[in-house]
Order: structure tokens, then C-alpha cells, then sequence
């Protein structure tokens, strides 16, 4: 009380007492902030902890069966190996290495064309459904029957097909269409090189018809609808007769592909020519682009029969399969005349054989495989003439590969149906002389003509004419007249999986 007396009673105080409280005031706000200075200053760091560094993956070569399988089975059989260095054993230094390669390659198609064929291949191929592809060495495919051959005029994109023949019991069998047949629309469109593919691919299909005038193809107003069959199966064996010409018996065997499951209707036909007397064969080719393996040797044999046992073919592996079988199996490197079909079976059926010591064979440049073995097998020890054309020139033999533990069909991986073909082996004959890549030369040239093809199994078609003509003992001019200039773009089957491939009914087993 005594103090706020004196202040309120001298102005001076008053004003010194303000001053005061107002300094200390501003003392403590000082003292407060640098307090907070002083605590941050002082606080410690907080500690970061460091990133845990990510668990290093194992891959498992069973989240890659399919192409676990495909490469595994490459390795141990592939013809090209050599040329491709992921191949090589001991490429990979480790498991882990090795899935990784495989899971950077995840389309099993992909992989295998761009990853494990060999540039020089032209015929190894994969399937994502060996059930179809089985059916198919079976003489079992879609079709309506209609075997054509598919050409491109000169300097111009436009195609035109013709008639080669038509199977037997087929759908284009009930139609007007024949041998000899051309036509250049289907659907009313005109095919070329970029459509005629999907024009022809479709199960149904309307050709409308030509004809060939003064090397001028035009419609002819005609047409024909087909539609291909599901399981339509053909017998290769189109044609078999004895011909009576100038009173000596020729058999003519116009065989169309090697399918093992009609070699006994094969060695039927033999049994007829034998028991006909016949002292020549021509055997037709000129559309036969191979099959199997086992049913070129049986032909073989049915033709002579006097070479029982005596060598055919010596097959050539890749480097580390032909060490493999010259040394555990070398009799399983030669094929060799026998006296009893393939069956596939325990069952043996006798070989009829002709005993013929000279064969003439009609050949084209659809001529191939197969084919090829069965004229180059038989010349070491027999006369064989080519007539026609220089062949295709493919000499080496592919095989059905599974994802089984052997890569045989038993015990296949059922959650898939992928199987490879792939080239195995080449050959030589007995003579050590391997095939030409370039084909076989004809030893009598003439090419079909389109404006004049006959009637196949008439003596009078120019190529069985010709062959005829040889064995009679006939000079003819081989020359024929000019037609219509055009290429060969292709033929019915040119997009099927055995187009042109030879496979080996048996796989002999490599154990690493």
C-alpha cells in the first residue's frame, strides 16, 4: 500500500517503474526463445534405420516345364546343335542361370524359332498340338480332297491354281472338279500373293473355274463349292496297275506319301504286280513330299528283295549323339533292307518283293524327303532313273519329341500337348553318298504342262509316256512346247506340319 502511494504521488517513478517491468518482460521473451534455440540445438539425430536390400529370388525350372522340356530335348538330339551356342553343354554355370534364361523367353514358339533353330533349317517346326500333328502322319487331316497346285503369272501379282488330282471319298470328289481344272477366283475374288492364303484357308469356298487359251487364263462361268471334312483320311496308294504295253507287263504305282499306317495296303499292291508277272515298275513320286522313314524302307525292300539285311542308309547325328550311338549302339546308325513291314507292333507281316534289278521313277519339284531316300537308297545296288524334274533336296530326318523323361509319347506331361519336330539326323547310302541339297537331277527331263497333264495312270500322260518309252527301249524328244509363263507359288499341303518332312517312326533313346 505505502508503495503504490509514492508512485501514484510522483509522475517519475511512474515512468521509471514502466520502464522496468517493460525491460524485464522483454528479458524473459529473450531468455524463453533462446532456451528453444538452445533444446533444438541439443536434441540428437534420429536415427534412420537402412532398407532392408530385397531377398535374392531362386527360380525353379518348374515354373518353365514347357520350355524346360523343349530345350532339354534340343540338347540332347538337335541335328544343328553346333550352331547354336546356348546348346553346348556346360553353357550355363548354374541352375539359377539357366531358369533365367528360360523364363526370358516365355512364348514357347518364340523360344524356339528365335532362340533355338539353326539359320540353315528350313523344316524343324513346333506344335502346340501333337494329337493334330499325330493324326496327320496318320493320312488323317481337314479336307475336301482337292490337290492343287498354286502358280503366279509372270510379272504380275495375280494366281491361278490347277488341278492336280482329287482324293477318292472325299467332299470335291461328289463335285464336277478334275484333274486338269483351273481356276483364279474363289469367292468371286481374284487371288494374289497377299490374299490367296485366307481365301483358301476357309473350310468353305467357292472356285469359280477357267481354262487356259492362247496362254490367256479366263473364267469359264463355272463354279464349284467345297468344304473341307474333319478326319477325312486318304490312302496314299492313288493308283496301282499292270499295264499291258507292247506285250510286256509294267506295273505303275503312283504312291502319294509315306504313311505307316497303310504299308499293308502298300505291300498288297506288290503282291498283285507279283503275282501279275510284271518285269518293270515306275513308281510316281511327282507329288509325294515324303513321310516316313520306316515306310521308305519297306518300299525299298519290296522293290528288290535280294538285298536282305545288306545297308540302305548310314545316319549322322550331332557331334555328341554320334559319339553316343557308335559307341553304345552303333547298329542303330544304318537302316537296312528287311523282309518284314513296319508295323509298330510285335506283328510281322512278309514283304512282298519284285526282285527287280532297274526302276523308273517320276519325280517333280514336289518330289522330296522320303522320296528322295528311296531313289537315292536303291541306286548302289539297282538302276534307278529319275524322270520329270529336279526333286526338292531334303535329306535329313526329323522326330516327334514329348515332355517325357525320355522324349517319347509314353508318359507325356498331361498338362500340355506341345511336342517339337525337330531335324535329328542326314544320311548317306551305302555308297557314302549324301543327297544334294540342290535336289536330284532327272535323268529324262520334262516338266508337267498345265495345258496338256493326261490322265494319271493312262499311258499316254506325257511323264508315264516317257518313262514307258525308256523301257521299251524308244528314243522321244523330251522338249515341250512353250505355254503360259508362270511360278510355282505353292501347293495344297504347303502349310501342313508334314509338308515335306521325313520323320523316324523310332527314336532311339540317348541316356546322359
Amino acid at each position: 500500500m505505502i508503495y503504490y502511494a509514492i508512485i501514484k504521488k510522483h509522475p517519475f517513478y511512474m515512468k521509471k517503474n514502466f520502464l522496468i517491468v517493460l525491460l524485464s518482460i522483454l528479458a524473459l521473451s529473450s531468455c524463453s526463445k533462446d532456451d528453444d534455440v538452445t533444446e533444438e540445438l541439443v536434441e540428437e539425430p534420429t536415427t534412420e534405420e537402412p532398407e532392408e536390400e530385397p531377398e535374392e529370388v531362386t527360380l525353379d525350372r518348374e515354373d518353365y516345364p514347357i520350355q524346360d522340356f523343349i530345350y532339354q530335348a534340343m540338347n540332347v538330339y538337335y541335328l544343328y546343335k553346333a550352331d547354336i551356342p546356348e546348346l553346348a553343354d556346360g553353357y550355363f554355370t548354374d541352375t539359377n542361370e539357366y531358369v533365367t534364361y528360360l523364363s526370358e523367353n516365355p512364348d514357347p514358339e518364340n523360344f524356339y524359332y528365335d532362340e533355338l533353330i539353326s539359320d540353315q533349317d528350313r523344316f524343324s517346326f513346333i506344335t502346340d498340338n501333337y494329337i493334330e500333328l499325330e493324326n496327320s502322319f496318320s493320312g488323317v487331316s481337314k479336307s475336301n480332297g482337292l490337290k492343287f497346285s498354286l502358280v503366279r503369272f509372270s510379272n504380275s501379282n495375280d494366281i491361278f491354281g490347277y488341278v492336280r488330282y482329287v482324293a477318292p471319298n472325299s467332299n470335291a470328289s461328289s463335285t464336277i472338279i478334275e484333274r486338269g481344272d483351273l481356276f483364279m477366283e474363289v469367292d468371286g475374288t481374284q487371288m494374289t500373293i497377299n490374299n490367296y492364303q485366307t481365301l483358301l484357308n476357309q473350310d468353305t469356298y467357292t472356285l469359280n473355274l477357267a481354262s487356259v487359251s492362247d496362254n490367256t487364263v479366263s473364267n469359264t462361268g463355272e463354279s464349284v463349292t467345297l468344304t473341307k471334312e474333319e478326319g477325312f483320311t486318304e490312302n496314299p496308294v492313288y493308283i496301282a496297275k499292270t499295264l499291258d504295253v507292247d506285250g510286256q507287263k509294267i506295273g505303275y504305282l503312283m504312291y502319294n506319301s509315306y504313311v505307316s499306317n497303310f504299308d499293308s495296303e502298300l505291300n498288297a499292291a506288290f503282291a498283285d504286280f507279283k503275282a501279275d508277272g510284271i518285269t518293270d515298275l515306275v513308281l510316281d513320286l511327282r507329288y509325294n513330299g515324303g513321310g516316313s522313314v520306316a515306310t521308305a524302307i519297306d518300299l525299298t525292300s519290296m522293290i528288290t528283295g535280294q538285298f536282305d539285311g545288306q545297308v540302305i542308309t548310314k545316319q549322322q547325328w550331332n557331334a555328341e549323339a554320334q559319339a553316343y550311338f557308335e559307341s553304345e549302339s552303333p547298329e542303330s546308325l544304318i537302316s537296312r533292307f528287311n523282309s518284314t513291314i513296319y508295323t509298330g507292333t510285335d506283328q510281322e507281316e512278309a514283304i512282298n518283293s519284285l526282285n527287280l534289278n532297274r526302276l523308273y521313277v517320276i519325280g517333280t519339284g514336289s518330289t522330296a524327303s522320303a522320296s528322295e531316300l528311296t531313289i537315292i537308297g536303291l541306286r548302289p545296288y539297282i538302276d534307278v532313273k529319275l524322270v520329270g524334274s529336279t526333286t526338292v533336296g531334303k535329306f535329313q530326318a526329323s522326330a516327334t519329341l514329348y515332355d517325357s523323361s525320355n522324349f517319347g509319347r509314353t508318359n507325356a506331361n498331361p498338362d500340355h500337348t506341345y511336342a517339337i519336330q525337330p531335324l535329328i539326323y542326314t544320311y548317306s547310302n551305302a555308297n557314302d553318298i549324301v543327297g544334294p541339297a540342290t535336289g536330284i537331277i532327272p535323268d529324262f527331263e520334262l516338266e508337267e504342262d498345265l495345258t496338256n497333264l493326261g490322265q494319271l495312270g493312262n499311258p499316254d500322260e506325257p511323264l508315264l509316256r516317257l518313262a514307258l518309252d525308256q523301257i521299251l527301249g524308244k528314243s522321244r524328244s523330251t522338249k515341250r512346247r512353250a505355254g503360259p509363263a508362270y511360278q510355282l507359288v505353292g501347293e495344297t499341303d504347303m502349310f501342313s506340319p508334314t509338308y515335306q518332312r521325313m520323320y523316324d517312326n523310332r527314336l532311339p533313346e540317348i541316356k546322359k
